[in-house]
Formats: C-alpha cells, structure tokens, sequence
C-alpha cells in the first residue's frame, strides 16, 4: 500500500510539472488550453481546515524542544480521531500546524467545534504551558489537489491565514465562501475587522 501511495504522489507531481514546464513557453492561447487541462485533473471542491497553537513559540523558546514535541504530540492524539471521525484527510503537519480537508463543508464545521470543545475539556485542570490552545481557519472552494501531498487554491491562501495568522486561542475562523456554503442551522457569526481581508474578501467568527 506504502508503494502504491508514493507511486500515486509521484505520477502527480510529475504530470503537474510537465504541464507547468510547457505553460511557461506557451502562447496565450496555449497557456489557457494548459490551465484547463490542470484543472480536469487535479481540481476539486474541497472544504479546509488549518491549525495552529497560540502562544507556540514563545512557550518552546520558554520550556524547550522537548516540550514542543511533546505539545505537537499530545495535540495530534486528541485531534486526530476528531478528523477521522469526521471525514476529513489530514494532508500534512508543519511544526504545530495541521493541514486538513474535507469533501463537506458542514463535516469541516462540525470538525472544528468538536476539536475546540475537546481542547477546552483537555485544558481543564492543566498549567498554563501544558494546554493546548488551538486556533482554525476554515475556507471552501475549487483548489488543486496534487495526490496526497498538498493542495493549492484561493481558499487555501484564506483558511491559512485565518487559521495561522489571525485566529487566538479557541477560535474558528471562516472564509465568507465557507459561511455561504454550510447548512448548520442557527449559526451565529461575527464579521472580522475588514483591515484583515482588505482587498480579497471577507472573514467572520463562528460563535459555537
């Protein structure tokens, strides 16, 4: 299976690069052809979640390396299930960041509220540099999906830079795509400060 996996993200990889490779000579009409043609095969509608430890640094330069792998480890065991439970795919992880997708908006919103109230629960009792503080950043939209091993898109761009850049601790950010495309009912959202997304779009707080 291992194999197989690595044959998969490599034959992907591969193909993209050849794409891109003839793009870069190609007329505009040629360039457009390429881009369709990308876009069959690696493009999807995906729902992302990206995470990030509040305070991370500061309490690694503060309690060590030990204590940063054990942080990352003890936050991958509580959450992990959490996305498996909910359909989503665990891309990658990146020091104390996760990558994750999900075909389903909804599954990607009810991921994150099951993951904060977790955390919260995990927290209780524990000294301040023992909690995991966990911040999300949801997007949806089309992105391009290269096999297993990483995806690109405008919506990826934004969970990122909820998730990693503007959320704090127990917050769930969401891109305004994100917000138009969940069914949960009753939600209740707050816009973000308009300076944060000047230029390309809006954010809101999820109030869970």
């Amino acid at each position: 299976m291992l194999c197989k996996r690595a044959a998969f993200v490599s034959a992907s990889e591969e193909r993209l690069e050849k794409l891109i490779i003839r793009r870069i000579s190609a007329t505009d009409k040629g360039k457009k052809e390429i881009d369709t043609q990308i876009w069959d095969l690696f493009g999807e509608k995906l729902a992302i979640m990206f995470t990030d430890l509040s305070g991370f640094s500061r309490n690694t330069a503060k309690f060590g390396i030990i204590h940063f792998l054990q942080t990352i480890y003890e936050s991958e065991r509580i959450l992990t299930p959490l996305i498996e439970s909910h359909n989503g795919i665990l891309i990658k992880t990146e020091g104390d960041s996760m990558l994750v997708i999900f075909k389903n908006p909804n599954n990607a919103l009810e991921c994150a509220i099951s993951m904060q109230n977790t955390v919260r629960k995990y927290n209780r009792g524990r000294t301040a540099e023992e909690q995991v503080l966990l911040c999300i950043g949801l997007g949806y939209g089309d992105v391009l999906k290269i096999g297993d091993s990483d995806i690109f898109g405008y919506e990826v761009n934004l969970a990122s830079k909820l998730g990693e850049d503007t959320a704090k601790a127990y917050e769930i950010l969401a891109s305004e795509n994100f917000i138009n495309n969940i069914v949960r009912k009753r939600i209740r959202t707050e816009a973000l400060d308009e300076k944060i997304f000047s230029g390309i779009g809006k954010g809101f707080r999820i109030i869970y």
